[in-house]
């Protein structure tokens, strides 16, 4: 198979890079923290441009725009390149997607924009959902790749941008509901109720979500907060989402009540895992 080339590897990329390898793809990996996060099977590169002069397609996981946008010009801009095409699948807004597909363009490299979302468990399951967008051409070359980082994918969009969206939706109802049970939760447990309890009549009625039935149990409820996405994170892709709808003079109402909050719990508890809203809401 063509070489992949992977930079970024934290808990979600980390996890994604080892799939390409399961999947039996030659991957060089590269991480600015060093060579201790590449997985077992990776070939380690030294920096962005040995990436980009060996790989012909390039995975991004990475966290914010700034950093995309980053890598975008290193990569364009090494002489002897080798990369035709660069699938991002870090959450930078439709924003930032556009405008590294125009600077990608110029340099004659296609562009697909490929957030993920599942969490690095779901990573690691190959049940992570990859959400994509971007030219026929460009899709259809990458394929083999998206291919190699889940079983689970879908084409949302003809250009880089509507993924993004997509994926800053999802992140905002995520956020949204986390948010809510946590406080709905402290209601009932200071009111006098098993929060276990709660948990089971909460998912077998009308108000079930991915929180009740995912986070909760298996992080919250446990204290083990190990769901491996941090809260600063989780902040700024409430802030993107908010920002893409007033570029589009949509409502927010919610999103103002709740960005505020994952502001205010990221600044108090820089890093922690975002499943410690529970204990930062009951306590605040």
């Amino acid at each position: 198979m063509p070489v992949v080339g992977f930079i970024g590897l934290g808990n979600m990329g980390r996890a994604l890079a080892a799939n390409l390898v399961a999947a039996g793809h030659h991957v060089v990996a590269y991480d600015a923290a060093g060579p201790d996060r590449v997985p077992p099977g990776a070939e380690t590169a030294a920096d962005v441009p040995e990436v980009a002069r060996l790989a012909e397609t390039v995975v991004l996981s990475l966290p914010d725009g700034d950093a995309s946008g980053q890598v975008a010009v290193a990569v364009a801009g090494t002489s002897g390149r080798r990369t035709a095409h660069v699938v991002d699948t870090s959450t930078i807004g439709p924003k930032a997607a556009r405008t590294i597909d125009t600077l990608l363009a110029e340099a004659g490299i296609g562009y697909v924009d490929a957030p993920v979302s599942g969490g690095v468990a779901g990573a690691r399951a190959r049940t992570l959902f990859v959400m994509y967008s971007g030219s026929d051409a460009a899709c259809a070359a990458v394929a083999p790749v998206l291919a190699g980082l889940s079983d689970r994918r879908r084409r949302v969009g003809d250009r880089p941008g509507p993924a993004q969206a997509l994926k800053l939706a999802n992140n905002f109802l995520a956020a949204t509901a986390l948010a809510a049970t946590s406080e709905a939760v402290a209601f009932g447990v200071a009111a006098g109720l098993d929060m276990a309890d709660m948990l089971d009549v909460l998912n077998a009625s009308s108000g079930r979500n991915s929180a009740t039935a995912d986070k909760f149990p298996h992080h919250v409820a446990t204290e083990s907060f190990a769901a491996g996405f941090a809260n600063s994170l989780m902040a700024k892709d409430v802030r993107l989402y908010l920002r893409s709808v007033a570029e589009l003079g949509g409502p927010a109402a919610v999103g103002e009540a709740v960005g505020p909050l994952w502001d205010r719990f990221a600044a108090d508890e820089p890093g922690a895992d975002f499943t410690r809203i529970y204990p930062y809401v009951r306590t605040d």
